[in-house]
């Protein structure tokens, strides 16, 4: 298979928006997070607009920071866990992907499996699972723990994880039910097989007690983007969300991946990198300035000065929002990934505290293309034609607004120079991506009917 000749494109929701103002402005719903009308708006919007899937991230905490910033932040405070949600977006959606981040850290691969083998039941399809091993180090303390796993265990202990959770969803033959009522024949015995795995971190049995997912698996993302990222996205994932801050950087970012994937018995094409993107759009550049900076005077310094501080991992409480970042070590292991481009930028253009928050308050420290709408496609044509991705993950500063400026300029735009469909081909996510359907690791290997007698079944 060849990569496509279109991009792909996402949308990640983030209740009132990427912005860490956005919840002040009125482009926003201030009580997305906890609103389902306001999800199920702007789900139906992004299906009507042709894009491929949305994503949605998660926390099993509320982040640790001082209270003074953290009341004022909308970010991660209140919100619905993601395959809830997305249970409830299935109903009210027919054809577009739904993305939902859960950790392997803190989650038992039987639990996950059965949460995203039903998802992608109840969606015909349409589910996708993004595998975190969490940053979020407070998360610790709400699973019995006084610290976060170490870096690189965590990702030894994501490797296996993944692989317990796909073993399980191989639980039962495709046709394994054969719902054969005047036979009494409920499944076909030689369709059910048990995992039996015991690994370093992991025991399951199995089987997973849902049908094999319709997808054969729900779509594996992946968003590390340290070294040991890089491993688990190049052995087990099918989507990367990226974050490289240049051409350049996401050239070499691209290759690296779709390199290292050969050792895994891999094929390039079985993987889209997929920058995160804050499409800044409007008619003309000026508008588009003006949406940033009305945006920018929304944001308290208080908050300003913790998101950088988050972002990097390092304690600025006792800095003014007009220094330069002072040379502090990570308290958070944030030593790879987005604080590396982060502290890169701000060394090369000699940015302050404030400039650094300004600049990426709408994009997490992802990319930004601000502009008009020939702007914006224009750059993210030369992204995708140069090969540093296979499309994008749209990061809307506000919802609704600025997510229904990139659905109503920016998205036309794409599909009038042919980079994007103008509908839908199939019918899941896999289709969505042009992904192919894997088979079952049993295909061809029929369980041993007297063995599972003996063991009750």
């Amino acid at each position: 298979m060849s990569r496509s000749d279109r991009m792909h494109v996402g949308v990640f929701f983030k209740n009132t928006g990427h912005h860490i103002a956005a919840w002040r402005h009125p482009g926003s719903q201030p009580d997305a997070g906890i609103n389902i009308r306001h999800y199920i708006e702007c789900a139906q919007a992004s299906e009507r607009a042709g894009l491929d899937f949305l994503f949605f991230a998660d926390s099993a905490a509320v982040r640790e920071a001082d209270i003074e910033p953290l009341s004022r932040s909308s970010q991660y405070t209140a919100y619905f866990e993601p395959t809830t949600l997305l249970a409830s977006l299935a109903m009210m959606t027919k054809h577009i992907g739904l993305v939902a981040t859960q950790t392997s850290s803190y989650n038992e691969p039987y639990n996950l499996a059965r949460r995203m083998a039903s998802l992608d039941h109840l969606s015909g399809g349409r589910a996708g699972w993004n595998c975190v091993t969490s940053g979020n180090h407070a998360e610790a303390y709400n699973f019995g723990r006084d610290e976060h796993y170490e870096h690189d265990e965590r990702y030894r202990m994501a490797h296996e994880f993944v692989e317990v959770v796909k073993g399980l969803w191989d639980s039962w033959d495709d046709d394994a039910f054969v719902y054969d009522r005047e036979g009494g024949r409920f499944f076909r015995p030689e369709g059910l097989h048990r995992l039996n795995h015991e690994g370093q971190y992991f025991r399951s049995r199995g089987p997973l007690n849902v049908p094999r997912p319709p997808q054969g698996r729900p779509v594996i993302f992946q968003a590390g983007i340290s070294d040991a990222g890089k491993e688990l996205a190049a052995a087990t994932a099918e989507g990367v969300f990226s974050g490289e801050l240049t051409l350049e950087g996401s050239q070499k970012h691209y290759a690296d991946i779709k390199t290292r994937m050969g050792k895994y018995g891999r094929q390039p094409d079985e993987l889209r990198v997929l920058p995160g993107l804050t499409a800044i759009v409007g008619r003309t550049r000026s508008e588009a300035l003006d949406i940033e900076r009305e945006l920018a005077e929304l944001i308290h310094p208080v908050v300003g000065r913790e998101y950088i501080g988050t972002l990097l991992g390092i304690d600025l409480s006792d800095c003014d929002v007009d220094d330069h970042l002072p040379d502090r070590e990570s308290k958070t292991r944030k030593t790879a990934g987005i604080a590396v481009s982060v502290k890169a930028m701000a060394e090369r253009e000699n940015l302050t505290i404030r400039q650094l928050y300004e600049r990426l308050a709408g994009s997490h420290g992802k990319l930004t293309m601000r502009g008009s709408v020939t702007e914006v496609a224009d750059e993210m044509q030369t992204w995708f034609e140069g090969h540093a991705c296979d499309g994008f993950i749209f990061q809307p500063m506000t919802m609704p607004g600025d997510l229904n400026n990139i659905i109503e300029l920016l998205i036309p735009e794409l599909q009038n120079r042919g980079l994007i469909r103008t509908g839908y081909d199939g019918t899941t996510l896999r289709d969505n991506l042009e992904l192919k359907r894997p088979a079952s690791r049993y295909a061809g290997k029929p369980s041993d009917v007297r063995e599972l007698a003996k063991q009750g079944f």
